[in-house]
């Protein structure tokens, strides 16, 4: 595949062959208009296309240029507030009904890949491990939580002997299972899902950035080299919004997530620092998130920017925390460094909103992205085409605007940030 227009990174360099798509030349008529190739947006335009809707994607870059081709990869049920959390905010029905909508989330995933053969180096399970001894304790009341209050069969306890057995380091504690969450490489899957949304019949316009666009009975979207009128439009940008909507910019942060590659690794040292070969999150602040690649490379992540400046030698800065936990790497060489921006919501939570009629946005997924995103595309076609009942659930949580919006919220969230940063940095 011609792989120009990229930024360099492992998931890059091992993408699968597949297709260009053409920038927009001119004016074009549809149904639905998306703007934005990654999850949301590949997602949205293959249910739509599915049930008969002509669809034109617009993406600034190339399919999967964002978050969607640079993440960690995995694809694991549940928010970033436990049940306990949505039900004080908004009740059990609906509680009940946004924990449902996670565990669809990673079936929905699962089921595209299988549907539509798309070839992502799909593994099973992930772990999340406590950093410190102390989280140990509130990491098993969740999963007994949902074992007993939820009836979840999926997840399991993990010991601290055990969690170190499986991981072959003293710096993590106990933890728990989800041995129904799944892994995955991130650009294949987003190239896989823009293919099955071609083939469906969605037309995928590259390097064709919006400029601009209007809502109402005629909707128009524009960019720098033609024009899409469209019934509807999806903005599925993400942490790539910048002020093309104000209503919503303050809704999100995007920051930027930095991740690393190894050379390949013998079997006997991939067994050792991760024997059951399940992708791996701790419970610090800034998460440290690491699994094992299709082709035995591991695969590290966490360190986190938030003021838009990215390190010179982003391998070597992402490589600090790894050796932390496993310091008889220090040896191994680091093939690959690049860094991901992704969006933030205040409260940690999507942000779903129909903002006219014919507008819909679904964003901030908070390091959920890859089920939640893939999830909200399918919600905003749904919206569109059957019923926005499951729309509406998450729509109906509220997403607070940072402080400030747009102007004032880095200063704030970044004293923030590095506020938690530095105390995680004592573990």
């Amino acid at each position: 595949m011609n792989m120009s227009g990229y930024e360099p990174s492992y998931y890059v360099a091992s993408a699968n062959a597949g297709v260009s798509f053409g920038q927009l030349q001119g004016d074009v008529e549809t149904d639905v208009c998306i703007v934005g190739a990654g999850y949301t947006g590949l997602s949205a335009a293959l249910h739509l296309a599915q049930r008969g809707y002509r669809v034109a994607v617009l993406e600034s870059q190339r399919v999967g240029w964002g978050a969607s081709g640079r993440n960690g990869g995995q694809v694991c049920p549940g928010h970033n507030k436990d049940h306990e959390e949505l039900q004080a905010k908004v009740g059990k029905q609906d509680a009940d009904a946004l924990w449902q909508l996670s565990l669809d989330s990673v079936e929905l995933v699962k089921d595209l890949i299988t549907e539509h053969q798309i070839d992502c180096d799909l593994k099973q399970g992930i772990a999340y491990v406590a950093a410190k001894p102390g989280d140990v304790s509130w990491i098993h009341d969740s999963a007994t939580y949902m074992q007993d209050k939820l009836n979840y069969e999926g997840i399991r306890h993990l010991s601290t002997d055990q969690v170190q057995e499986m991981l072959g380091t003293d710096r993590y504690f106990g933890g728990k299972l989800w041995t129904d969450a799944v892994h995955l490489h991130p650009l294949n899957y987003a190239l896989g899902l823009a293919g099955a949304a071609q083939k469906a019949g969605a037309v995928i316009y590259e390097n064709s950035a919006v400029t601009g666009y209007t809502s109402g009975d005629q909707c128009e979207v524009k960019t720098a080299q033609g024009r899409v009128r469209s019934r509807y439009i999806l903005l599925a940008c993400n942490g790539y919004l910048g002020n093309l909507e104000p209503r919503i910019a303050g809704k999100i942060m995007p920051i930027k997530s930095l991740m690393l590659a190894t050379e390949p690794l013998p079997d006997e040292l991939i067994r050792r620092i991760n024997r059951d070969d399940v992708a791996v999150a701790d419970s610090k602040f800034s998460v440290n998130y690491f699994r094992i690649s299709g082709d035995k490379r591991l695969l590290w992540g966490g360190r986190e920017t938030y003021t838009g400046r990215m390190p010179a030698d982003i391998g070597a800065y992402a490589r600090g925390p790894m050796l932390k936990r496993y310091p008889f790497l220090k040896d191994v060489k680091i093939d690959y460094g690049w860094g991901g921006q992704l969006a933030i919501t205040l409260n940690r939570m999507p942000h779903f909103e129909r903002l006219d009629p014919q507008l819909f946005v679904a964003q901030g997924y908070s390091g959920h992205g890859v089920a939640l995103a893939t999830l909200g595309g399918k919600l905003m076609a749904d919206a569109i085409a059957t019923s926005a009942e499951q729309f509406d659930v998450f729509a109906r949580f509220p997403t607070p605007t940072f402080p400030g919006g747009t102007l004032l919220r880095k200063p704030g969230m970044v004293a923030g940030m590095l506020y938690y940063s530095l105390r995680d940095s004592l573990f």
